[in-house]
């Protein structure tokens, strides 16, 4: 193995302090070609689909990207703005808010990247970025309140894989999960009030978080219990009685169980049982995308529409709402407690000079 070097290193650089943002993912353009390479990286993954690569990996490649990207393909079209994905754009715009809001907070240099889990930008090249601006302390913040190992270990496994073609390894940190942060449980159940102000208050408000396979929670993965602790407590900020709101689970693809109850299937009964307004929100995602949009305000609005229910209604994720941005920004704050102090020092001129002097003494290049 070639290892990552840094030979253009100076010893009187001040030492930076990295945030990696990681989302999910989004093809780079809506063709069947781009969607197709961003698929076959996503359901490649082992910690998506469970099961022995021999027998998926042949089903993946022979069945599924043969069929799969012309679809998913037109549905990217549908949401595609003038400036990309709506993924990648929102996420750009949270970074580009994160960086003002710590530059402003932190004494010592600090360096925002931006890494998507399948596509790019890659997460080698942002980790990339942060090498190059001396980033000799690195916390790794994947946007995935809720954690699962099909997402949050999934972030672990790329930035460790990356991280091992490297000579001088940086310090590392990690934020596993904030479904039950106060701040982010704040931001949604203000959302959720600001629609409400513009929209007035549905019969039912629907919580939909992205499913996962029934088994992977049977095995231990706590995603079911997180997004049950988020939907309670954001209720709980709204004094919303139980008979009003409900959690189901949306995105199953093949044929095994997933968590339920389902998304479309809840929507098409409470249509059928005569629920007539219904607010839908997916506080599972830090950034609208393919998954809220076109799938939640569309086909699930379709779906309930068209059992008979009269009026819905779709609240966005939180995006870079000011109060999403100042949870994200106390959060890094609070999980980099004690490299924002040894920042300061290394940011000192005076020091930093005084260390280039000694290293070059003891033979350092100049």
């Amino acid at each position: 193995m070639t290892f990552v070097s840094t030979p253009d290193f100076r010893h009187d650089t001040p030492e930076c302090l990295g945030i990696l943002l990681v989302n999910l993912g989004t093809p780079d353009a809506p063709t069947v070609p781009a969607v197709r390479r961003y698929l076959a990286e996503f359901l490649a993954d082992p910690r998506v689909v469970e099961l022995p690569r021999a027998l998926w990996l042949p089903i993946l490649h022979a069945v599924i990207l043969r069929v799969r990207p012309a679809r998913s393909a037109k549905a990217y079209r549908a949401v595609w703005a003038q400036d990309g994905s709506p993924l990648l754009s929102i996420a750009r715009r949270q970074a580009a808010a994160v960086q003002t809001r710590l530059t402003e907070r932190f004494v010592g240099p600090v360096k925002v990247a931006l890494g998507m889990r399948y596509g790019n930008p890659s997460i080698p090249a942002a980790l990339a970025e942060l090498r190059q601006a001396n980033a000799r302390r690195i916390l790794v913040f994947p946007l995935y309140p809720q954690y699962s190992g099909s997402t949050t270990a999934s972030v672990f496994d790329a930035v460790t894989r990356e991280l091992q073609r490297w000579r001088w390894l940086p310090e590392l940190r990690f934020i596993n999960q904030y479904h039950d942060e106060p701040a982010y449980i704040d931001a949604v159940a203000e959302s959720i009030r600001s629609h409400w102000a513009e929209q007035g208050e549905p019969e039912r408000l629907l919580f939909s978080f992205h499913g996962i396979p029934k088994d992977y929670f049977e095995n231990g993965d706590p995603y079911f219990c997180h997004c049950q602790k988020t939907a309670r407590l954001v209720t709980d900020r709204l004094g919303l009685p139980s008979d009003r709101w409900a959690l189901t689970f949306q995105s199953r693809v093949g044929f095994k169980e997933w968590l339920k109850p389902y998304t479309d299937e809840t929507l098409k009964t409470w249509g059928a049982e005569g629920v007539r307004s219904v607010q839908v929100l997916s506080p599972g995602f830090s950034a609208d995308c393919l998954e809220t949009i076109e799938e939640i305000d569309e086909e699930n609005r379709g779906y309930f529409l068209g059992a008979g229910g009269k009026e819905f209604s779709y609240i966005h994720c939180l995006n870079d709402r000011p109060d999403h941005i100042e949870m994200m920004a106390g959060l890094i704050e609070r999980h980099s407690s004690g490299w924002a102090e040894a920042n300061r020092t290394a940011a000192d001129a005076a020091a930093l000079a005084a260390q280039r002097e000694r290293a070059v003494a003891l033979g350092a290049a100049a």
